[in-house]
């Protein structure tokens, strides 16, 4: 690389968007650039942001691809609401984002795709890099492009070969501009085209001559720097929350010194689970892709039956289709973890985008009466901790138990501190090996008295042959049973086993600094980062506001009620149309606020601030 000779400023965080269509390799170019940041030790939180089509139309707005960064010296908690820096590959990213640029932000324009074709395609009758429309931003206009070619003319390459290696000059520049690490992604491109040596060497250059444009170039006068953040000491990773929950399930099936088996079908955005899982045989991991969500979910149960820690991966449509099985899993009392990574829409709906939107479904979503316990987890880096907890839930009270994550969790990252390995939950389980009566006989539903659980017996164990199906259980024995009284029983104490795992749950953490706050602001899932960064803005304005966040959803912990009541107000933001706040209102008789947002993203941080300034300005008038 050529030294560095401009000034260098110091900044203490800046978001960056990268955008372009989909096959211009955004996604490829914000996760090296996060990468690179996460080595450097920043503070940091991603949004990908891509059309699910495997190839949207190019050059249209339907088939804009974006990827968002927000990097910092301190805790941040949110991708960010605005881009600082916004990289438009053609018009239709242009067009696509600039309405969350805001005045003043640095523009960095592909001009080689400004094409007349290209412009008129998303609805510019005039160029806006000529026309003045753009006069509120910092303008770079870059021949990306065909900077790009001119590059790599020496190379033995097509000339759309070398085309496609543009997002890498880009790469390579926006790495300049923020002094970020090199030698990660120059190592990656090695490995990634070890088996064609001229496309790797063809975007080693591209990634060069970037950086070395930066370094020339007088348009742009200074480069950033944005120191490390200080967190608390230990080893990090940068880590998404699909990753982060395939190795909480590993560690899990550790702790509990039980085999991990996967059943599991395709589904967006849930997938990746599955594809990382395939990869740990080595630690007893068995994947299994199903034909079809029901078949992966029986598949799951009869793994639990067989001793196994059985998880279950999908996304909203095919919790729908697994919700007989679930009930199956409910009435056999066996345990399983459903992973349910939330997207928009009912039906299809938008494969690609975030919602909070099956709450109500895991509630509720089976025939009959057939609790089932409902965690979430609240940032990435926070579901490899509550995959452990659902297997502690799962295996201790022998039941099904729901984990909620969501498009934006699943795809997004953040620093996660690796922990030790002592400091994992002991989850051993102990399988019943020996006749559980006093006759010999063995019971596979005498329960223990603290949990509720019935016995755990691997089949094919001496002794301990015993009956399963979906057919009500008459209680002890596991007899067919369709006695009135016995099915009341039933019911009642598999609701009664569900509702007794609140003992173990944690008191409500409630984030009220001053003590004076008149107004609550509850959430679950995702919303915790916008929720907090929200929250924050409203105390640096000088208002007093107190945060909860609910990790178990069913049941809820037990002191929620109390906590709730000390408010005047209670505001619930949820990716819905209410769906927890029905839940609080229902159980506690808290007329809590409802804030909804179901338009497949993320919450931003400044409009829930406005919204909680609304609500506490209103309390003190009163």
């Amino acid at each position: 690389m050529v030294a560095m000779s401009k000034d260098v400023r110091q900044l203490d965080r800046v978001i960056i968007r990268f955008a372009g269509d989909s096959g211009d390799g955004m996604q490829l170019t914000g996760d090296r650039f996060t990468t690179e940041t996460a080595s450097f030790g920043n503070d940091l939180s991603t949004l990908p942001d891509f059309p699910a089509e495997i190839r949207a139309p190019a050059g249209t707005l339907p088939g804009v691809s974006a990827f968002q960064l927000h990097f910092a010296d301190h805790d941040i908690m949110t991708p960010g609401d605005r881009p600082d820096v916004l990289v438009a590959m053609n018009p239709a990213a242009l067009k696509a984002n600039l309405e969350d640029l805001p005045r003043g932000a640095d523009l960095i324009v592909n001009t080689d795709e400004f094409s007349k074709r290209n412009l008129t395609k998303v609805g510019y009758e005039a160029n806006p890099l000529d026309d003045g429309s753009l006069e509120a931003y910092n303008v770079h206009p870059i021949g990306l492009t065909s900077m790009t070619v001119e590059a790599l003319k020496e190379f033995s390459i097509t000339k759309k070969e070398a085309e496609r290696a543009k997002n890498m000059f880009a790469l390579g520049l926006l790495s300049w501009l923020y002094n970020r690490p090199t030698e990660g992604t120059l190592k990656f491109l090695e490995v990634k085209f070890a088996k064609n040596e001229q496309i790797m060497r063809a975007n080693i250059a591209a990634f060069n001559a970037g950086w070395n444009f930066g370094e020339t170039t007088e348009d742009f006068s200074v480069s950033y720097e944005i120191k490390p953040a200080r967190l608390p000491s230990g080893t990090y990773r940068n880590i998404s929350g699909n990753l982060a929950l395939a190795y909480g399930l590993v560690a899990a099936s550790k702790q509990t010194g039980l085999p991990l088996f996967l059943g599991s079908y395709p589904i967006t955005p849930a997938s990746d689970i599955l594809h990382e899982l395939s990869k740990h045989k080595r630690f007893g991991v068995r994947t299994f892709q199903a034909e079809d969500e029901i078949a992966a979910v029986g598949a799951a149960l009869g793994a639990a039956y067989g001793g196994s820690l059985a998880v279950t991966s999908t996304s909203g449509p095919g919790l729908a289709l697994k919700a007989e099985t679930v009930g199956l899993g409910v009435s056999l009392e066996l345990p399983l973890i459903v992973v349910d990574v939330q997207r928009a829409g009912p039906s299809t709906g938008m494969p690609t985008k975030t919602e909070q939107a099956d709450l109500l479904q895991a509630m509720f979503g089976r025939n009959g009466e057939a609790p089932v316990p409902i965690v979430a987890p609240r940032s990435p880096a926070d579901c490899f901790e509550t995959a452990l907890e659902a297997a502690r839930i799962a295996t201790t009270y022998r039941v099904p138990v729901i984990l909620l994550s969501d498009g934006y969790l699943a795809n997004g990252s953040e620093p996660w501190r690796i922990p030790a390995v002592e400091d994992l939950p002991d989850l051993t389980v102990e399988f019943t090996t020996e006749p559980n009566r006093p006759d010999g006989e063995f019971w596979p539903y005498l329960r223990d008295a603290t949990t509720l659980a019935r016995p755990w017996a691997v089949p094919g164990t001496a002794g301990l042959e015993h009956r399963i199906g979906g057919i009500e259980k008459a209680d002890g024995t596991g007899n067919i049973s369709y006695d009135a009284a016995n099915h009341d029983l039933m019911v009642r104490t598999r609701q009664a086993k569900v509702d007794g795992i609140a003992a173990t749950i944690p008191p409500t953490d409630v984030e009220d600094p001053d003590g004076l706050a008149r107004v609550l602001v509850l959430g679950w899932g995702s919303t915790y980062g916008p929720i907090g960064a929200a929250c924050r803005r409203v105390r640096r304005e000088g208002l007093s506001v107190a945060q909860a966040h609910l990790r178990h959803l069913n049941p809820f912990p037990s002191d929620l009620g109390d906590v709730l009541r000390r408010y005047d107000r209670v505001l619930v933001p949820e990716m819905n149309l209410g769906q927890l706040a029905m839940l609080v209102r229902a159980r506690f008789l808290v007329d809590a606020i409802s804030y909804n947002r179901v338009r497949g993203m993320p919450f931003k941080a400044e409009e829930l601030a406005s919204v909680i300034t609304g609500v506490i300005e209103e309390v003190n008038e009163q």
